[in-house]
């Protein structure tokens, strides 16, 4: 088939934001007798699911601190729930296991999911979490825990299995998806709009593009022309915070511990909710009864047979360079800048020895392959989902992408209705100008 020159919609990136955007842009112009996914092509310089989507976890919950991000969950969950068989979708549940410093913040998570209808159970006192929790696996152990959140929705996906069930829905719509293109830029009309997209194969003339890039969002940001600094307003006092880098680039640490996954079945023998605990309790290694950290950390974990063990992360920390430093190809495991450690592991393995006995001594089990990759963050680690150049929707999650499949459905529908969906508006990019920014949890992770 020859190389398009015109498409009236040309999405940027084959992972979860473009292939969704894609999927749900073809039904809703094909429902609106406005066109159908014939009128739509998706791009990628390498492959479905080659970026961030296909190393991703998978976790998908509602567990947010920022109202906002809840609800733009819970319309989430109810899209990976419309088809659990081609999504690959796990829908086992989601734990969050927290210390007295996180207990009123997990209480008001758990207010407003009851007052969204999202189903979840709140356990409090010290006590009664360690009871709860043994309901459910016979060996936990962690301690000084005090609030347990339980969401019944919610769980993982296995992420690149996933994103071609995905990728199937939208060809059966007619999408097309050309792989192996690299876009290289954009040209403009006289009013700023995009009227063409330049690849390494030629430009194609359209009408609208949106961009899913991922961890290559600063790439796509400046090529646009877009501020490489922002100015971000203090809600509480009004004082403004001047020349803030756009983009800062987190380091992410996930592995893999190769046991039977069937392993971490619950007391009943069934396949266990994804498990995230945060704590300030001492972290003691597993192998040497050392000292690890007496801090606050925490971790996440699942069994999962497409990675083949359990598999989960830890929280991650900043890159520490500039934005325009930082190399992003090759990317995730290919990196050997970016790839976790033997720090890591013996941390990732020590904690969840501290929280399941059945876990003490699996440290030679450790899958020792490379494992991570990075991602690209905004100024307050919240996504910017907006019309920018007014035909270009950008989708920069923050690295929250995995789990949001419900954005590239919000996303089609602003498209066709010719107005912004509700639930994307506290992702605008004004909100650093007009102070409109998230509230900040006490979690040591940056997305919770």
């Amino acid at each position: 088939m020859a190389f398009p020159t015109h498409s009236p919609y040309v999405i940027v990136g084959a992972g979860i934001h473009g292939l969704s955007t894609a999927y749900h842009l073809a039904v809703q112009l094909k429902s609106q007798g406005k066109g159908d996914g014939r009128d739509i092509i998706v791009l990628d310089k390498s492959g479905i699911s080659a970026g961030a989507t296909g190393i991703a976890c998978g976790v998908i919950r509602n567990n947010y601190f920022q109202p906002a991000m809840r609800e733009l969950m819970a319309h989430s969950v109810s899209v990976w729930e419309s088809d659990p068989k081609a999504y690959s979708y796990h829908p086992v549940g989601y734990m969050q296991i927290s210390p007295e410093s996180m207990h009123a913040d997990v209480a008001s998570i758990y207010e407003q999911q009851q007052a969204i209808g999202y189903e979840s159970r709140f356990i409090e006192g010290e006590k009664e979490c360690t009871t709860y929790m043994q309901g459910i696996f016979h060996d936990w152990q962690a301690k000084g825990i005090t609030s347990v959140l339980h969401e019944m929705p919610g769980g993982y996906a296995n992420n690149t299995k996933a994103m071609y069930g995905l990728a199937g829905k939208a060809e059966k719509e007619g999408v097309r998806i050309i792989t192996g293109v690299t876009v290289t830029g954009f040209t403009s009309a006289s009013d700023g709009s995009i009227n063409a997209v330049q690849t390494n194969r030629g430009n194609i003339e359209t009408d609208f593009v949106v961009i899913g890039a991922g961890p290559w969002a600063k790439s796509f940001w400046e090529m646009l022309e877009l501020p490489k600094t922002v100015d971000i307003k203090n809600p509480a006092d009004g004082s403004i915070a001047t020349d803030i880098p756009m983009w800062v680039y987190w380091s992410l640490q996930e592995g893999t511990l190769g046991v039977d996954p069937k392993m971490q079945v619950t007391n009943d023998g069934d396949m266990p909710p994804v498990i995230h605990v945060d704590t300030d309790a001492p972290l003691y290694s597993d192998v040497d009864g050392s000292l690890i950290t007496d801090k606050m950390w925490g971790i996440y974990y699942k069994p999962d047979f497409h990675f083949g063990g359990v598999q989960g992360g830890a929280a991650p920390f900043i890159v520490d360079k500039p934005a325009d430093h930082v190399q992003v190809d090759p990317y995730g495991p290919a990196s050997p800048e970016f790839i976790v450690g033997p720090e890591f592991a013996h941390m990732w393995v020590s904690a969840l020895a501290h929280c399941q006995k059945r876990f003490s001594g699996t440290m030679p089990q450790y899958k020792d392959e490379p494992s991570g990759g990075i991602g690209c963050f905004t100024p307050d680690s919240f996504p910017v989902f907006d019309l920018m150049r007014k035909n270009c929707f950008f989708l920069a999650d923050s690295n929250h992408g995995y789990k949001m499949l419900g954005v590239g459905k919000l996303v089609a529908e602003s498209i066709c209705g010719n107005h912004k969906a509700s639930l994307l508006e506290p992702f605008s990019f004004s909100r650093f100008a007009n102070g409109e920014l998230h509230p900040v949890s006490n979690s040591p992770f940056p997305w919770s």
